[in-house]
C-alpha cells in the first residue's frame, strides 16, 4: 500500500513525517510583532507644548502588521481547508512526555501555556497596585491633597448612571449588568462549541445533516462572542439603558488612563463631599486586562467565522473533529480568563 496521500501541495510521503512547508505560522508570529509594537508606541503619550498628546504616525505600520497577520491567517486557512482528518501526525517516542500524543494538540497546549503567562502577568500586576494604592472610599471626609493617586473601581463608574452609585453601599447591582450579561455569553458559547464538536463527531447522521448541526452549533458561538465584544464596546464609548438600567459609557465618565485629576463625587446631604483624584493606574489596570481579553475574544471570533463558512461547506466530519477539539481548548481557556476578570474588575 502506498504512503503517498493526497495532501494540498502535491503528493507526499507521509511514512517520513507530517510536511512542514507552511510559512503561515511565522508570517502571523511576524505581523503580531509589528501591530503590537506600533500599536503600543501610537498610544504613547508624549509631552508637548499644549499638554500631552498622542503620536498618531505609527499607527499606518500597525496597520500594515494586521495585513501581514491577516495574510498569514488566508494561508492558513487555504491550507487547512482541503484537510479531511485522514492523517494526524503525533509525537514520537522520544518526545515525553507527549509521545503518541497529537502534534497539533501539543502545539495548542504549549500555546495556551504561553497564555497563562501573559494573564498571569497582568493579574499579578492588577493584584499588586491594587493592593498598594489606597481605596478613594476610604478617603471619604479627609483632606486630600489634588491628584493624590487612589483607586476607584471600573464598577464605581458603570454604576454611576444608576440609583445604587453612591459608594457608601458598597455593593451595586447596577454594576453587574454589563459584566453578567458577557459572563453568560461566554458561558453558553462554551456549551455551543462543545455541542459543535460532539456533533461533528456523530456516525449516525447523514453528512449533509451532520454539516448543517454543526454549522449552527458554531454560528451561535460566533454569535455570542460577537455580543460579547459589542457589550465591552458599548460599555466603554456608548453606555448602556437597559430596562431600569442606565448607566453612561466609561469614557463619557472620565474613566480614561490619563486622568489624573478626577473629581470624585461621595456622600449626601450634610456628609457630601469631593476631591481631586488621580485614577490613572485603575484605568490602566481595567483597560490593559480587558482589552487583552477583548483581543484573544475578537481572534476566537476570527476564527469561528471561518470554521462556520468551513462547516457550511460540509468539512467537519467524525475523521477531522479534532480541529473543533482544538479551537475549543482555546475559546475554554478565553471563557475561564474571563471567570477571573469579571469579580476583579465588577465585584471589587
Amino acid at each position: 500500500m502506498s504512503d503517498d496521500h493526497g495532501y494540498h501541495h502535491g503528493p507526499h510521503d507521509w511514512s517520513h513525517g507530517a510536511p512542514h512547508n507552511s510559512w503561515a505560522p511565522i508570517v502571523i508570529s511576524i505581523g503580531s510583532g509589528v501591530f503590537l509594537f506600533f500599536f503600543a508606541k501610537a498610544f504613547t503619550m508624549n509631552e508637548g507644548m499644549n499638554g500631552y498628546i498622542y503620536d498618531s504616525a505609527p499607527l499606518p505600520l500597525a496597520i500594515a502588521g494586521l495585513a501581514i497577520i491577516f495574510a498569514g491567517l488566508i494561508s492558513w486557512w487555504k491550507q487547512d481547508f482541503s484537510f479531511d482528518g485522514s492523517y494526524e501526525p503525533q509525537a514520537t517516542h522520544g518526545s515525553a512526555p507527549f509521545s503518541n500524543v497529537d502534534i497539533r494538540k501539543v502545539g495548542m497546549w504549549v500555546f495556551l501555556m504561553s497564555e497563562m503567562m501573559i494573564f498571569s502577568s497582568l493579574f499579578s500586576t492588577y493584584i499588586r497596585y491594587r493592593t498598594s494604592i489606597v481605596s478613594c472610599y476610604s478617603l471619604e471626609g479627609t483632606v486630600v491633597e489634588p491628584g493624590t493617586a487612589c483607586w476607584l473601581p471600573a464598577s464605581y463608574f458603570i454604576a454611576k448612571g444608576g440609583e445604587h452609585a453612591n459608594s457608601t453601599l458598597g455593593f451595586m447591582p447596577d454594576a453587574l449588568v454589563p459584566g453578567a450579561i458577557n459572563t453568560f455569553a461566554l458561558i453558553i458559547s462554551s456549551y455551543t462549541i462543545v455541542m459543535a464538536l460532539k456533533t461533528a463527531k456523530r456516525t449516525d447522521l447523514e453528512h449533509a445533516e451532520r454539516s448543517i448541526k454543526v454549522r449552527n452549533y458554531l454560528g451561535a458561538t460566533f454569535c455570542l462572542a460577537t455580543l460579547f465584544l459589542v457589550m465591552k464596546m458599548v460599555e466603554w464609548f456608548i453606555g448602556f439603558h437597559i430596562g431600569p438600567f442606565e448607566a453612561p459609557s466609561l469614557l463619557s465618565d472620565q474613566f480614561t488612563i490619563h486622568n489624573d485629576a478626577y473629581t470624585y463625587n461621595y456622600g449626601h446631604g450634610a456628609e457630601a463631599g469631593a476631591m481631586t483624584v488621580d485614577i490613572r493606574m485603575a484605568a490602566s489596570a481595567f483597560y490593559l486586562t480587558t482589552g487583552t481579553h477583548g483581543v484573544h475574544v475578537f481572534a476566537g471570533i476570527v476564527g469561528l467565522g471561518y470554521m462556520v463558512v468551513k462547516a457550511h461547506k460540509g468539512g467537519y466530519g467524525p475523521g477531522n473533529a479534532v480541529s473543533i477539539e482544538y479551537f475549543g481548548l482555546y475559546w475554554h481557556f478565553v471563557d475561564l480568563a474571563w471567570v477571573a476578570v469579571f469579580p476583579a474588575f465588577y465585584l471589587y
